[in-house]
């Protein structure tokens, strides 16, 4: 599901449990905030190990699958749109979402994979806005999300651009993705990973992946910290998933430790959008 890394921090995500534990102010603070909203569960999102009444585990998987099936859905995809309805910080952060997608095409434009022909798996793709521009390249595409509402509209974009015979959609979490393909690309999709579950995510892909994985996510530095607890002070009740960043150094071991090498890098970083972008070859 194509989030955009840095705009879940200010336009869909509550906080994550290490932004409260340990800090008594912080959570009376934000049951206030969350306990006034309407439709949303009092602190679904306390670990057990803090405090408080109500506290349970959290399921990350199941509650990205159910926002990106309902109000997720109508924001991103309108964000997603050319043509959507949107307010300028989710116009920012489809400016920049736009950016990265480009970024990834400059790379497969540079080495021709698409129009070789080259196998592409799209591992949450949202509502397209990469695998239609893959497949409009020459390649076979393969795209999957885990928001089946997300799938419908790609399909959707996608014969009404004619590109049914090369692209493909399906409900589908990145654990139970079938098949192997030239290149596996993962784009704004690792913001919904927490970080002990980041290496064993990076391993399932590598493992479809015959040469080249690309995958994205929000970097972990002081600034973007920053950014997202001011996110976390205006928790709206659709705001229902949380939001991680990750090291580039935990990224890139994770990438090695699965058998790929990093070749190529770039950073999309707009005001409200920020998204770390990497390429890895696997090793002969």
């Amino acid at each position: 599901m194509l989030s955009g890394s840095a705009g879940l921090l200010l336009e869909g995500a509550l906080p994550t449990p290490a932004t409260i534990c340990g800090s008594q102010v912080g959570i009376r603070r934000t049951r206030t905030r969350i306990g006034a909203l309407r439709n949303v569960r009092r602190l679904p999102w306390l670990p057990a190990r803090c405090s408080g009444p109500r506290a349970v585990a959290v399921d990350d998987k199941a509650e990205v699958e159910e926002y990106f099936n309902n109000e997720g859905f109508n924001r991103w995809s309108r964000i997603y749109s050319d043509d959507g309805e949107v307010n300028t910080v989710q116009l920012d952060i489809r400016e920049g979402h736009a950016q990265t997608v480009d970024k990834v095409l400059g790379w497969v434009d540079a080495d021709g994979s698409a129009k070789r022909g080259e196998t592409f798996a799209d591992a949450g793709c949202g509502v397209g806005s990469l695998s239609l521009p893959l497949a409009q390249r020459g390649a076979k595409v393969t795209a999957s999300d885990i928001s089946a509402a997300m799938v419908e509209e790609a399909a959707k974009r996608a014969t009404k651009a004619g590109l049914s015979d090369r692209a493909s959609f399906s409900t589908s979490d990145l654990e139970n993705i079938e098949g192997k393909y030239d290149t596996v690309t993962c784009i704004d999709v690792m913001i919904h990973y927490p970080q002990d579950k980041m290496a064993q995510m990076v391993q399932g892909l590598a493992q479809k992946a015959d040469k080249r994985l690309i995958i994205s996510f929000a970097p972990d530095t002081w600034y973007y910290r920053a950014l997202k607890s001011f996110g976390e002070l205006f928790p709206g009740p659709s705001k229902t998933t949380r939001a991680y960043l990750h090291s580039e150094e935990a990224v890139v071991d994770a990438l090695n430790a699965a058998g790929f090498e990093l070749a190529r890098t770039e950073m999309t970083g707009t005001k409200f959008y920020f998204s770390r972008l990497l390429e890895a070859k696997k090793r002969a």
